[in-house]
């Protein structure tokens, strides 16, 4: 496995000059060739218009499905690309047909905008919402998931990496139990995607969605569906226009046969583009590498936090990743981003509201959040350490 040369990845990174960027869970700052593919493509839409463009760069449009195909395992007919990772996730999620007793298995990790979808269709649909318990490390109890499979079950939906913590739901064996049940399986990779290898195939999900801001460090607006041809013709997209459906006759449409039947037809694509760039960056760098070295970089961020009198670390799970969040005693955590990023130091907070089957049983109402990612360095982490008030002292 190649190592990550931190070198010349940060001279690629503009935005290391100006700050101490531990805020990648948030949005990543995005490598040169990322930034140049979405500005040419721009510029090019500023000379010739935009329909022009497009038609000029239909290959690198369509090169964005391949590559996004690589890096999950998938076929690129399997690929859709939306404009962020939630409205991915949505429409999957309503695309099922759901009937008044139905119910979903979800993970106490789950992310509030998912939750919030799974309450609406409860009360619209009469759908049954149930949380399978954590074990004992906070991941989803994979032998409960299992106790707890009937044949009303139409979906197993999970958040593989919740934004509030560095865990790693265990995805593949979840699908293990969703393929012997025969139970559609959608998996939140929001969090996970960039930062670690994901091989659908091998996790057993039938769908899958993804951002481009976060590890990918792609574009902001960008985002991405994996849907298995295995469930596809089961599922009707919540809404349709000319691009995911052809109108037949006066009265009739047909829906397409890829999974493009879940984009609609005006897009970014500049987006898009620099979307393919970023995967085909991380690609090129190998996501091995890059889960090695995020790895190392959050578990010594974590080690010395340990070692910082008053602060407790939050995260839970086995297997660790890329999400370090902590508390400071005395000290409220937006207060603690704040003083952060007035020093050039980049982290988040992440709230109760996002998190609440998580967050009410561990009594937290937020958390800090530091996300590093291959191109940050020891010599930041070390900055946020300094910057952190010791007991009895106020913020610096």
């Amino acid at each position: 496995m190649a190592l990550i040369d931190v070198t010349r990845v940060r001279q690629e990174t503009a935005g290391v000059e100006r700050v101490a960027h531990l805020n990648n869970a948030g949005s990543a700052l995005p490598p040169r060739q990322v930034v140049d593919a979405v500005v040419e493509h721009l510029r090019l839409e500023e000379q010739i218009g935009g329909y022009e463009a497009a038609a000029a760069q239909s290959e690198r449009i369509e090169h964005t499905y391949d590559a996004l195909a690589r890096l999950l395992g998938a076929g690129r007919d399997d690929i859709a690309v939306v404009e962020n990772a939630t409205r991915a996730w949505d429409m999957a999620f309503y695309s099922l047909p759901w009937t008044a007793g139905d119910r979903v298995l979800t993970a106490r990790a789950e992310y509030a905008s998912n939750a919030i979808a799974f309450l609406q269709v409860a009360r619209r649909h009469g759908i049954r919402v149930d949380v399978v318990p954590d074990d004992e490390h906070g991941r989803l109890d994979v032998d409960a998931l299992r106790s707890m499979i009937d044949d009303r079950v139409r979906l197993i939906a999970i958040t593989h990496v919740p934004t509030q913590g560095g865990l790693v739901n265990p995805a593949a064996d979840i699908g293990k139990v969703a393929r012997e049940a025969g139970v559609p399986f959608l998996l939140d990779a929001c969090q996970s995607v960039g930062q670690m290898p994901l091989d659908v195939e091998e996790i057993g999900c039938d769908l899958l969605s993804g951002t481009g801001r976060k590890f990918l460090r792609g574009p902001r607006g960008t985002g991405f569906l994996y849907c298995s041809p295995r469930i596809r013709e089961r599922l009707e997209p919540p809404f349709l226009d000319l691009h995911a459906a052809t109108w037949t006759s006066p009265d009739t449409y047909q829906v397409r046969s890829d999974a493009r039947r879940f984009e609609n037809w005006e897009t970014s694509v500049a987006g898009k583009i620099g979307l393919g760039v970023a995967v085909d960056h991380a690609l090129d760098l190998g996501l091995e590498a890059i889960e090695d070295r995020v790895t190392q970089l959050a578990a010594a961020l974590r080690t010395r936090l340990r070692d910082v009198p008053g602060v407790q670390i939050r995260d839970r799970g086995v297997q660790q990743c890329g999400i370090v969040t902590f508390t400071v005693d005395g000290h409220d955590s937006h207060d603690i981003a704040r003083a952060l990023r007035a020093g050039g130091i980049n982290v988040s907070v992440s709230v109760v509201d996002s998190a609440r089957w998580d967050f009410e049983p561990r009594a937290l109402t937020s958390v800090v959040r530091a996300s590093p990612h291959y191109y940050n360095t020891d010599a930041e982490i070390d900055r946020l350490l300094s910057a952190l008030p010791a007991p009895g002292r106020g913020l610096r």
